[in-house]
Parts: C-alpha cells; sequence; structure tokens
C-alpha cells in the first residue's frame, strides 16, 4: 500500500480550505461551542504569528508517517518536512492563497496532509470557525472509551458541500472544564476510516493556546495512535517561540 494510499485512510478534514479567523457567529447555536474555543485559546488568536508542531501517526500493521510542519496563520505560509513513500526526504514551502500555482506533490499530497493534521491540532477551534456545520448540544453521555460520562456536542457538516467529505460528523465528548476528553469521528463518504474513536489526553499550554497532544483509539477497528511533538507558538512582535508544556 503507498504512502498516499494509507494517508487518505486517516484524512480526517473537515474542511479543503482552513478557515484562519471567526465567520459571522450563527446565533442559533449551543453557548458550549464557544466555551469549549475559548477554553483552547479563541480569545489569543489573533496574537499567534506562528506555530510549529509535528504530526505522528500510526494505524497498526497499516500506515505509519510523521509530518513536520511551520505554519503562520495570518500569511497562510507554511513549511513541510517529512518522507516520500520511498522514504526519501521531502519539504515545500508555499502559500496557501497560491495553491493554483504551486506543484503537484504540494497540492495534491502536502496540503491536504497539511489540512488534516492541523484539524488535529486545533480542532475545537475549527469547530467553532465553521459556520457551515450544525452543531448541537445533547448533554451528558458515557464515554466510548472507558468508564465515565461527559457532555456531547455533535458537529455535523452539511451532506451537499463545505467539507472534505461532505457529511461528517465529529461527536464530542466534554468535560466540566470545557476541554475534549474523547471524540468519535463518523465519515460522510465512502473511503476509509469509517469510524474512528480516540481519547483527547495529554494536554499542554505553548503561550495562549491549548492542545491535545495525545489520541489513542481505533479507526475501523485497528489501533490508532496519533501524536504530536514538538509544539511551539511565536506570538506576533516576538522572535521567541514558546513550547508547549
Amino acid at each position: 500500500m503507498t504512502k498516499s494510499t494509507c494517508c487518505s485512510m486517516i484524512r480526517l478534514l473537515a474542511f479543503a480550505v482552513l478557515v484562519l479567523a471567526p465567520n459571522s457567529w450563527a446565533q442559533n447555536r449551543p453557548p458550549i461551542l464557544e466555551k469549549i474555543a475559548k477554553a483552547y485559546g479563541l480569545d489569543s488568536w489573533n496574537q499567534i504569528e506562528a506555530i510549529r508542531y509535528t504530526w505522528n501517526g500510526e494505524i497498526t500493521g497499516l500506515f505509519k508517517a510523521a509530518h513536520k510542519w511551520e505554519w503562520e496563520p495570518k500569511t497562510g505560509k507554511i513549511s513541510y518536512e517529512g518522507t516520500d513513500k520511498d522514504g526519501k526526504p521531502v519539504t515545500a514551502t508555499y502559500i496557501q492563497s497560491q495553491l493554483n500555482s504551486a506543484t503537484a506533490n504540494v497540492k495534491d499530497q502536502i496540503e491536504p496532509s497539511f489540512v488534516n493534521d492541523n484539524y488535529w491540532l486545533l480542532f475545537p477551534l475549527h469547530a467553532y470557525w465553521d459556520t457551515s456545520a450544525t452543531v448541537t448540544d445533547q448533554g451528558l453521555q458515557k464515554l466510548p472509551i472507558g468508564g465515565g460520562s461527559a457532555k456531547l456536542v455533535s458537529v455535523k457538516y452539511p451532506a451537499e458541500a463545505g467539507g472534505y467529505t461532505p457529511g461528517d460528523t465529529w461527536e464530542l465528548y466534554v468535560g466540566k472544564d470545557n476541554r475534549v476528553e474523547q471524540f468519535i469521528y463518523h465519515r460522510g463518504g465512502p473511503k476509509p476510516p469509517k469510524l474512528v474513536t480516540a481519547t483527547w489526553t495529554g494536554y499542554k499550554k505553548a503561550g495562549p493556546l491549548l492542545f491535545s497532544t495525545e489520541h489513542r483509539g481505533t479507526a475501523d477497528g485497528k489501533p490508532l495512535h496519533i501524536f504530536l511533538t514538538d509544539v511551539s507558538v511565536k506570538l506576533t512582535g516576538s522572535d521567541t517561540w514558546m513550547k508547549a508544556q
């Protein structure tokens, strides 16, 4: 199985294009969504100049990869380090707004990987920014992994348009501190994985942003491990990188 094929298996995208600033707020959305976003640093987002992180992913027996990113949200500049299907080093730097002039490798592989990895990094903020999704607060529910319970917040993308796979649903299990504890992903399209269940643990702060750096669970029944390393943030007007801890 090629790496591009494997990558598609865990490309859990809610958008094809990242939203880098809040859209107009939909008044009919439940208040819990804004509370979640604020817990992850929403109010300080305009201070963020750049974010560095390495996304590491593995589905046992099928897939293993590491992608190193540096991203400037305000300019859309992205730098990437990884490997190709033969294990050879690959690097790229591009501007998201100029994808039409980018190489095929950037458009077809690197940019989709970036969007996927960035959703693992910042999904609670993306859920808030994307007003095309229908969000419902379903109250206290049993956690899908282990014991206990948490508030279930469902984020469902429209079936006709608006997402990488229209019809995707993300079910967030949220604790009293408004942090996501676990989640279930239902893919709207036919490609695998159709169902992902994973933990949200390993919480760390880098500057004003909160990150969950450890996710363990299953993808269509196979063991899944996603983890983020070397996460750091640089604020506007500063040359100092603040490491997540």
